[in-house]
């Protein structure tokens, strides 16, 4: 297994969009593990004096707040390594969720086939229906705010995504060969599933994975936005954009910057999923060196 596994691994740390995304991604990891060594000062500390402070580039900055203040004198670049936290947080654990549970009901549903395929899939479409935003937001307003709250919304509203998408690859790999062939050998269903299908459907799993780790971002910084997810002493990007909204004529780098900090979360997932996904499935390998 170490050869073929080496292999993999090479192909993929070879590829440009799997270094760029798993150095950003390395970057805003150490920044999260590090925070409070990295961070210049505590992200809640607030100095009135100091307040709406610009970057220290500019004329009027201070070079003890690099990325300048908020509305409340608060250093923005330490609530900006404080708000990685968060978002990896809701990214990891939201997206396995949602993985975990979507990919196990296409698994079931696409070998399966038959009553059991239709009823999934109907079941799909009509949770698919609803927009995701509105319905994380009717759930958050019964489930009541919270950052675990939020990863449970996440996880019910977004399971479809990758049900749906699996369950379409579960049934074309059903029919190939070498899938007929493990039956006839007398191996189990679960065997079949686990040590055929899966590994067909892996590299796509792992791209809806990254992807899905992207969108987690996006929603539990808008969910932070309109006061659904952390408390207010906890330090996130979408609180750190509403709380500048109210000055960003006056200062637009409050809003600005953590915006941006989502933008290369978002980013570094994105090109670590399909670096991955054109490293690891072969299909993509063979057009690559087609003539």
């Amino acid at each position: 297994m170490r050869g073929p596994l080496a292999t993999l691994a090479r192909r993929a740390l070879w590829n440009p969009r799997v270094l760029a995304g798993l150095t950003i991604l390395t970057g805003l990891v150490f920044c999260a593990a590090f925070a409070p060594w990295l961070a210049p000062h505590d992200p809640n500390r607030q100095d009135l004096i100091m307040m709406l402070l610009p970057p220290a580039w500019d004329a009027a900055g201070d070079p003890a707040f690099p990325l300048g203040t908020d509305g409340l004198g608060r250093c923005i670049l330490s609530r900006l390594i404080y708000g990685t936290r968060i978002a990896l947080y809701v990214a990891v654990a939201a997206a396995s969720g949602a993985m975990v549970l979507g990919t196990v009901i296409a698994l079931i549903a696409g070998y399966m086939g038959g009553w059991v395929d239709w009823l999934v899939g109907r079941l799909v479409d009509t949770w698919m229906s609803f927009p995701p935003v509105i319905l994380a937001l009717i759930l958050l307003v019964g489930l009541g705010a919270g950052v675990e709250k939020v990863i449970l919304a996440i996880i019910v509203v977004d399971w479809t995504r990758f049900a749906r998408v699996i369950r379409s690859e579960v049934l074309v790999i059903r029919r190939r060969d070498y899938i007929d062939a493990a039956r006839l050998a007398g191996f189990s269903h679960f065997r079949v599933v686990l040590r055929e299908v899966f590994p067909g459907v892996l590299p796509l799993l792992i791209t809806l994975f990254s992807l899905e780790m992207g969108i987690a971002v996006i929603v539990e910084a808008t969910m932070s936005f309109v006061g659904l997810s952390v408390g207010a002493s906890t330090v996130a990007w979408g609180v750190m954009i509403s709380d500048a909204r109210q000055y960003m004529n006056q200062t637009p780098w409050g809003v600005v910057l953590p915006i941006l900090g989502i933008f290369v979360t978002v980013l570094s997932f994105n090109l670590l999923g399909d670096g991955l996904r054109r490293a690891l499935d072969p299909r993509l390998q063979r057009r690559s060196v087609a003539p």
